[in-house]
Order: structure tokens, then sequence, then C-alpha cells
């Protein structure tokens, strides 16, 4: 691969602790439910866990994503195009990948800021909301950190299919 060993160590750690988070959340979601419809107990805040741990997970799993170039292409109308302009087009992707992950980083950046001035937190348990947004600004930007070395890189076809 066109990277270096320590940039897609990071994005897989980075999935595996995503995969963590969604395991702790369906181990939660159980607990919940079982709780509720045989001890009729319930687990106070999973909601709100679940919304925080969701969004933290989705973000997690944006690197690896990225790097293995995994999004959704639509290419009904590039088909039949050149492959030097399919190339070009798939450059500027990742361009504008990494200036939207950057822009997303950047925000959940400021909003962590924010969120910690203000003693931001759930309505249920008092969970810092700044906890949140720090939890997806890293992966957003590293993302886009790996978008932006795509779009100045170079592949060839066997790149892009074995990864």
């Amino acid at each position: 691969m066109m990277f270096s060993n320590p940039l897609e160590r990071i994005a897989r750690l980075c999935s595996i602790l995503g995969g963590l988070v969604m395991t702790g959340l369906m181990l939660m979601t159980c607990y919940s439910l079982i709780g509720r419809n045989v001890f009729d107990t319930a687990l106070i805040g999973d909601f709100e866990l679940t919304g925080v741990g969701a969004g933290a997970a989705i973000a997690l799993f944006m690197p690896l994503c990225q790097l293995k170039r995994e999004n959704i292409i639509v290419d009904f109308f590039t088909a039949k195009c050149s492959e030097a302009f399919n190339f070009k087009l798939d450059r500027l992707g990742d361009l504008f990948m990494a200036i939207i992950f950057a822009l997303l980083a950047w925000r959940c950046g400021a909003a962590a800021i924010n969120a910690k001035e203000t003693m931001g937190a759930s309505m249920l348990l008092g969970f810092p909301d700044w906890i949140v947004f720090t939890s997806m600004c890293i992966p957003f930007a590293i993302t886009a950190f790996i978008a932006a070395m795509q779009a100045l890189s170079k592949f060839d076809n066997n790149d892009k299919a074995s990864s």
C-alpha cells in the first residue's frame, strides 16, 4: 500500500476502537432490554449513551474507510470515461474529502472547547458534551490527513483492487 505502516496502524486501531464501542453499545442495549422486559428495571440514560457511542463509533470507522477507499462511489456517468479522467476525478474526490473532514474536525474541536467552557452535559446522566465532540474530532482529523495524502499521491489499479 502507498501509506506508511504507522498511518495504516492508526486507522486500524481507530476501527478496532469503533468496534469495541459498538460491542459495548450492543451489550448495554441487551442488558437494558432484558432489564426492562424481564426484571422491570430500566437502565437510566441508555439512549444518551447510545447516541454518544454511535457518533464516536462512526467517526472511528472513517479513517480506515478512507484509507481503503471504501466510500460509496457512483460511477454511472463515468464508467465509460478514460482511466486518466477517472483518476483525476478520484484525486478531486480525495481533495474534497480532505476538506470536508478537516472542516468536521475543526468544528468538532470548536464545539468541544465551547462545551468544556460552558460545562455542557447530557440531560439524564450529566455526561460531559466535550468528551463526545473530542471523540469525533480526532478520528475526523486522521481521516482528513489520510484523504489529503491520497489526493497528493498516485495509485495504480493493482493498489486499488487489493485494498
